[in-house]
């Protein structure tokens, strides 16, 4: 049962009620209190602190609770809010991958797949070297909900689904060196590189909201170092003693770039100089800049033997998602699944 399912049993009973009403055979009042008895009997299923049963396993309003604060949390990092129907249509994403992941677990337990303590303790022990500092990891586990014997569980019920799917799904999967260079030839553009500048750079630095005099003296400076190198000096020699960027101590290099790394001004200075030829001063709103190309790199196609093995590996794991999703569809189908809410979809 999709879902749906709750909202449509709700309209078709409105629907009857309406038709009841009008040949008179129930009163409004007869009807609402019908359907409130009707909605209490389809929840009455699922148990209270539990958000859905499958095959008569409960999940937990306390992992959906989790799950749902995780993601909010992401949002506000992104400065956004989750909320009205955006809102309710997260929830019943949230609902269905926990529906999804009880009902790959039950395929493993039911294929046998065991997990040892070692094997939960090793991934443990990986996620610990991540929070070097004493306590941060207990800290961390706080902060998402989750106690110690939580964690263990999940990480034993992810490795048993991941040993299925490796067990079941993975040696099925194959990809050909048809398929690779089929990828490839149709994806051009993730294949392409851009043209590169390598370019190095005097700076003296001056805000674009800095006085007429700040830039008065700013502008000496850039023309004092733009007369050493008129006389000769190396472009490397007069960067490391005059430069305020962060490299001048390596003679001004900022190794290459493409378009869209660098300020417009700079980048349009650089890309239109070629290499060996120094530029005029360029103003950006990080100051004066004094501008050597010192390298360039046409356009080009990565080769396909470079990258053969990694679009390999990309297909056959999409076609893994692909079968996994196979194998939901069908577990979905032959399941019971009950839910305590349903939501609209998009």
């Amino acid at each position: 049962m999709g879902p749906l399912a709750g909202l449509k049993f709700y309209k078709e009973d409105c629907m009857f009620g309406k038709k009841m009403i009008k040949r008179g055979g129930l009163t409004a009042g007869l009807i609402a209190s019908l359907l409130i008895v009707l909605g209490a009997v389809a929840m009455a299923s699922v148990p209270k602190g539990s958000v859905a049963v499958v095959n008569g396993v409960a999940i937990s309003q306390k992992d959906f609770n989790r799950a749902l604060t995780q993601l909010e949390r992401r949002f506000v990092q992104a400065g956004k809010k989750l909320e009205g129907k955006q809102l309710e249509n997260v929830k019943g994403n949230i609902l269905e991958t926990l529906i999804d992941r009880e009902l790959l677990y039950q395929k493993s337990q039911k294929d046998g797949i065991k997990i040892s303590k070692g094997e939960v303790d090793k991934q443990i022990e990986g996620l610990k070297k991540q929070f070097p500092e004493k306590g941060s990891f207990e800290k961390a586990l706080k902060s998402v909900g989750l106690t110690q014997s939580e964690l263990e569980t999940q990480i034993k019920r992810q490795l048993a689904v991941k040993k299925m799917i490796d067990k079941e799904i993975a040696p099925t999967v194959k990809i050909s060196d048809k398929e690779a260079k089929a990828f490839y030839d149709s994806h051009e553009k993730i294949f392409k590189r851009p043209e590169e500048v390598r370019a190095s750079h005097i700076l003296i630095k001056v805000g674009p909201k800095a006085t007429k005099k700040e830039v008065a003296t700013a502008r000496k400076k850039i023309e004092a170092a733009q007369k050493r190198l008129k006389k000769g000096e190396k472009f490397a020699k007069v960067a490391k003693e005059v430069s305020e960027g962060p490299s001048a101590k390596n003679g001004g290099d900022l190794g290459f770039f493409r378009r869209g790394q660098m300020v417009k001004p700079f980048e349009d200075a650089a890309f239109g100089m070629k290499v060996g030829q120094v530029s005029g001063i360029v103003r950006t709103r990080f100051g004066f800049h004094i501008i050597k190309v010192t390298g360039k790199k046409p356009a080009s196609m990565v080769a396909f033997a470079k990258v053969e093995d990694k679009i390999k590996a990309y297909l056959k794991q999409k076609k893994i998602q692909d079968e996994v999703q196979a194998m939901l569809k069908s577990l979905r189908k032959h399941a019971k699944i009950e839910r305590a809410f349903s939501v609209p979809k998009k």
